[in-house]
């Protein structure tokens, strides 16, 4: 589920909380709104958080080394 979808989840969830006044038998809409809310709140840290430690970039370092024998004979190739 991406970020998109969470942002539904909290949406939606939100307007069977606060904008409803729907009474259906045996399901309490606000607390399936609280609930898809909480769901899309979790969603949204955990991509968050995903997205977070794609970002990360690790430089580019090259480490060259140099022994005595490379420099002895030109750096090893050939000359």
């Amino acid at each position: 589920m991406g970020l998109g979808g969470c942002i539904i989840l909290i949406a939606v969830g939100a307007i069977l909380t606060f904008a409803t006044d729907w009474h259906m038998q045996g399901v309490n809409l606000d607390l399936v709104g609280v609930i898809l809310m909480a769901v899309g709140l979790i969603g949204v840290v955990t991509f968050s958080s995903m997205a977070r430690r794609r970002r990360v970039v690790i430089p580019n370092q090259t480490t060259v080394v140099e022994d005595e024998e490379s420099r002895r004979y030109g750096g090893g190739y050939g000359v």
